[in-house]
């Protein structure tokens, strides 16, 4: 599994707020595709997938707000890389 982490968006930045996800559970996403979108204090951004796969946990609901670094979503990688 592929662990989805809650990106560093900023300096000074330590935690952000997952507006809404991109993508459900069960769907497959590519590398580069758009995730979630997370708003900071100083920043909105639609954060991308760092890899292809099948998105098959989001560690958080909608409107919560995650620590930088802390695992947000988990990726079964796509079985075409091999």
């Amino acid at each position: 599994m592929i662990e989805v982490r809650m990106p560093n968006l900023g300096e000074g930045v330590t935690e952000g707020t997952i507006v809404r996800w991109l993508k459900a559970e069960g769907e497959s996403v590519g590398e580069g595709e758009p995730l979630a979108e997370i708003m900071t204090d100083k920043v909105n951004v639609e954060f991308e997938s760092p890899a292809a796969g099948v998105v098959r946990k989001l560690h958080f609901p909608e409107e919560a707000v995650v620590k930088v670094g802390t695992v947000i979503a988990l990726l079964e990688p796509s079985a075409s890389s091999s």
